[in-house]
């Protein structure tokens, strides 16, 4: 197999820009740039975890700096810009989108007939949509609270009513209107989505070669690994992956690319080869920035190494004695590089960030070259980098003072903490 041949930077570079992160924290948020992120990465995710600051604020952030909260909810819960369903995990998806979506919606109940199939569950089905009906929006602590009341009987136990509310919703029954308190309220799709309900969906074939698409665009360039391991939602076969990853060849949409020093066959969409070419003849990046850790560049961890030599790993799911890193670590992003990772906190009654533990690569902390690429960065301006991001960081998060505890290596703290000193003023 033989084609164009890139350097690795160019596909770093070319991933860098699809998701957004080419010029961190230059530009301001406007509902324009929201949409064009969210559509070029395939996804937002969401989670739970409020340490810091929740996932999606965070991967937000760190694209485009400080901003309000409030309006980003507007834009999704209000405009509706974006939806809730599953992509890579829990995502906020375009609207433009639907079409696509909605086919997924469709053969869901087919693949997935586990639970709903059992005549109680469908009775279960049953009674949530029509209370969802009757008084959405509504969470599941509203069902609940039904029961308590003595509303419905046993049907009504918070573990099937969970389910159904999940069931409903990836089927395309129902959808999230809104959040409260992080918990979502459910309603009738129709009254969410209102009109882009009536699109028709798209063919299983066409969604399977749009889900192929959508992949390859938000990376660039890729490995079959690489298709399976960023958009996981639907989880199609591997033989229904291949069928249609072929068809795409035959009909010239993806070609072949060979990237330097690595032995695996690439493919990339044929359109984005002047861009690949682009990529690699300018700067990877200009900027620092935090990264989430279920930021979309982070997706799929074994390309993340290939493509920065940067092995990342949450451990908000290690026991606390064989955490390395720290609970919540933030891959740094400096100048198209990962140079390290900060374990942060945030104390919201005292209005401080506590930055618990900043590690640097070792190879950035002596100015010696990349292992991957040979680029040397300088240690004195990644450390300027760094503090402006975490002051901005403060800023955004409402914290009026940052505090700065472990950093690695050791004699790089006495500078962080001047850096941050200056920064903040």
């Amino acid at each position: 197999m033989t084609g164009p041949v890139f350097p690795l930077r160019a596909v770093r570079g070319l991933f860098l820009e699809r998701q957004h992160l080419a010029r961190p924290r230059a530009l301001a948020l406007t509902p324009l740039r929201l949409g064009r992120f969210v559509e070029d990465a395939g996804g937002l995710q969401i989670d739970s975890i409020n340490v810091l600051e929740r996932a999606h604020y965070l991967t937000i952030w760190s694209r485009f700096g400080p901003y309000d909260r409030a309006r980003l909810d507007r834009l999704v819960y209000r405009r509706r810009l974006l939806f809730e369903y599953w992509a890579h995990a829990a995502c906020f998806v375009p609207v433009s989108l639907l079409p696509w979506w909605r086919r997924a919606m469709l053969d869901y109940e087919v693949r997935h007939t586990g639970w709903s199939g059992l005549q109680r569950n469908a009775r279960v089905l049953r009674e949530v949509r029509a209370a969802v009906r009757a008084g959405g929006p509504l969470v599941a602590a509203d069902l609940e609270q039904r029961r308590r009341r003595g509303a419905g009987g046993g049907w009504w136990a918070w573990r099937p009513v969970h389910h159904a509310l999940h069931h409903l919703w990836m089927t395309g029954d129902l959808a999230i209107h809104s959040r409260r308190h992080f918990q979502k309220r459910f309603d009738l799709a129709e009254r969410v989505l209102g009109e882009g309900l009536a699109a028709r969906p798209v063919t299983a074939e066409e969604f399977r070669r749009w889900h192929l698409e959508r992949s390859l665009h938000a990376m660039g360039a890729v490995t079959e690994k690489d298709l399976g391991g960023y958009l996981t939602f639907p989880r199609a076969s591997a033989m229904g992956r291949r069928g249609a990853f072929a068809a795409m060849r035959e009909r010239g949409e993806v070609v072949a690319v060979e990237v330097e020093g690595s032995r695996a066959a690439w493919w990339a969409l044929a359109r984005d080869l002047p861009a690949l070419r682009r990529a690699g003849r300018r700067p990877l990046s200009a900027g620092t920035t935090l990264l989430s850790p279920f930021d979309s560049l982070l997706w799929y961890r074994d390309r993340v190494a290939r493509l920065f030599g940067f092995e990342y790993r949450i451990e908000v799911y290690t026991p606390g004695p064989k955490r390395v890193h720290g609970y919540y670590t933030l891959p740094i992003l400096h100048d198209g590089h990962l140079i390290g990772r900060l374990d942060a906190k945030t104390h919201r009654a005292e209005k401080r960030l506590e930055v618990r533990h900043a590690h640097f690569e070792p190879w950035l902390a002596k100015g010696q070259p990349s292992p991957l690429d040979g680029e040397i960065l300088d240690p004195d301006a990644a450390l300027d980098g760094v503090a402006q991001a975490i002051v901005s960081l403060g800023v955004f998060v409402g914290a009026g003072r940052v505090t700065l505890d472990r950093v690695t290596p050791g004699r790089l703290r006495a500078a962080l903490a001047r850096r941050l000193r200056a920064a903040a003023v």
